[in-house]
């Protein structure tokens, strides 16, 4: 027989359907992030935004020490590469790689195909080694450079701070790399976030091993992988295979970020690092291309940046088992048949005009694209190399920080909101002015130390003057392959061969008959001249 339902017990129902409904609306606080628009985690694995798995096979480049190599990364894809990791700085330790520097590399590793991994260098050793940076410090340089990398998630996975500690206090590296990585997440970046290990990045007291999974848990976005570098702590077989398999059975995901066949700590054991890693299914990256000093030269996977002299370690990594040629594949992304892959057209060829002692206005007409054009990359053409310049969305920009009587070259390259890059445009060739009369200062530059690789040397800047000088700029040019690694008594900005030093607070002034004097390491290559002509303000000084 049929029951007659009494009215109470409908209106409960009707509300308890009602409620069920709308309970997940409030009961469990603000909705989850929605998913990464590129690179991603999933159950320990690095996967692209197609959701396939990615394994990086790469190496690392010392770009912010030779930012006129980027030429290298296609030379580093034709060894079978499908991932670098580019060496950055924040201006903190060595010269400061900019938005436009930065754009002009991701712009540089897509066209050759490349996943671009960027790390900033000045946090290696925080805490032992003089003049580190936090890796709050690196998040805010991150931050300051985010225009580059906003839309890149696809290319680019952000490495926010190399080898974050020495070995002092580096229990603080849980509670400072979850810091960081909330900080960018709140500042808007979505790409995959690489952390490495503190302990010189070799993780021997397991700090980052024990702690990856609060690290993991900390990130919003669940889109972190940690980094181990696997040098003379790495030594056996079983230390290798058992350090990955803790990540692997733990389903965090762990990549080699740096290695190599030979260390001032230890001899490691690169043939076990290779077979487990392919065994495992991890990435690595070895260290490095060229360019290295300091007695580590034999790191080098070719000489002089040359990709026809492979050394041993660089024949190993790319040509023997488990290398490079023989396990990398190249990113989906690539050849993905789906997306925009058509570049804009080239720029026009860039006007000069209000050419000063330090800057040029450049003007220039538009490209043409089918989604848009979303700026334009302003680089410095040296024969066959380039330097960045600017970065502007207009068709006009000012480029600053000149040398006075010096012959320029510039170009533009356009850029879509997929992130394709144009063909250059044509080249604009500018002589700055003169600067006026000379100043009244006198230079001396003399080189204090030298070893294989770099050397440390002096400035003097003296006032000739009958009056004091506030506020300086001191330029010159290195005749070789100088590079400024480390600078005190000002803030150093270096652009190819050109150098521009900013006084530093303490040494802004000059009194009549006064000297500040500048001291610096620097990298080099075979021999080692020096500058034969040096301006402040942009007027000549006597050089001694």
């Amino acid at each position: 027989m049929r029951s007659r339902i009494p009215a109470v017990p409908r209106l409960a129902t009707v509300v308890a359907a009602l409620l069920g409904l709308l309970l997940p609306l409030f009961a469990f606080g603000s909705p989850a992030h929605a998913a990464p628009p590129g690179f991603r985690i999933a159950n320990g694995r690095l996967l692209e935004s197609n959701g396939n798995d990615f394994v990086m096979r790469g190496v690392n480049h010392a770009h912010t020490w030779y930012p006129d190599r980027v030429s290298s990364l296609a030379h580093i894809k034709a060894k079978g590469a499908n991932t670098v990791r580019v060496v950055l700085s924040s201006g903190d330790r060595w010269t400061r790689n900019d938005a436009a520097d930065v754009s002009n590399v991701v712009a540089q590793c897509k066209q050759n195909r490349l996943i671009c991994v960027l790390e900033v260098h000045d946090t290696t050793g925080y805490g032992e080694q003089s003049g580190a940076v936090t890796l709050s410090r690196a998040a805010d340089y991150w931050i300051g450079v985010q225009s580059a990398l906003t839309g890149q998630e696809d290319y680019v996975i952000v490495n926010i701070g190399n080898e974050p500690y020495g070995n002092t206090n580096h229990t603080a590296w849980t509670a400072d790399t979850k810091a960081a990585i909330q900080k960018l997440r709140s500042a808007g970046f979505r790409h995959t976030i690489m952390v490495d290990a503190p302990n010189w990045g070799q993780d021997w007291a397991f700090t980052m091993r024990d702690n990856a999974a609060s690290v993991f848990a900390a990130d919003p976005d669940a889109n972190t992988v940690f980094s181990i570098h696997m040098y003379g702590v790495f030594d056996t077989a079983a230390e290798i295979s058992d350090y990955l398999n803790r990540f692997v059975s733990a389903k965090l995901p762990i990549v080699v970020g740096e290695f190599g066949h030979n260390h001032s700590d230890g001899d490691p054991d690169e043939d076990t690092i290779l077979a487990v890693t392919q065994q495992l299914g991890l990435g690595y990256l070895g260290w490095s291309w060229s360019g290295n000093g300091g007695g580590v030269e034999y790191l080098d996977m070719v000489t002089n940046f040359d990709p026809n002299q492979l050394t041993s370690w660089g024949q190993r990594i790319f040509n023997g088992a488990n290398g490079i040629a023989a396990t990398s594949e190249e990113a989906a992304v690539y050849s993905s048949s789906g997306g925009d892959t058509t570049p804009p057209t080239a720029p026009g060829t860039p006007a000069a005009s209000a050419v000063t002692s330090s800057s040029v206005t450049l003007n220039w007409s538009a490209a043409t694209d089918a989604t848009g054009v979303t700026g334009y990359d302003v680089v410095r053409v040296s024969g066959t190399s380039e330097t960045a310049a600017t970065t502007t969305a207009g068709t006009s920009t000012t480029v600053t920080g000149l040398a006075p009587a010096t012959s320029y070259t510039f170009a533009v390259y356009a850029r879509d909101a997929a992130g394709n890059r144009s063909p250059r445009s044509g080249t604009a060739a500018v002589t700055t002015a003169s600067g006026g009369s000379a100043a009244t200062c006198g230079v001396s530059y003399r080189v204090t130390n030298e070893w294989p690789g770099g050397f440390q040397g002096e400035i003097v800047i003296r006032n000739t003057g009958s009056s004091a000088i506030s506020g300086w700029t001191l330029r010159w040019t290195f005749p070789d392959s100088q590079r400024v690694s480390n600078l005190w008594g000002g803030t150093p900005t270096q652009s190819g061969a050109e150098v521009s030093v900013a006084a530093a607070s303490y040494t802004a002034t000059i009194a009549p008959a006064g000297s500040v004097t500048l001291g610096f390491t620097a990298t080099k290559g075979g021999t080692n001249p020096g500058p034969t002509a040096f301006t402040l303000n942009d007027s000549a000084c006597t050089v001694a």
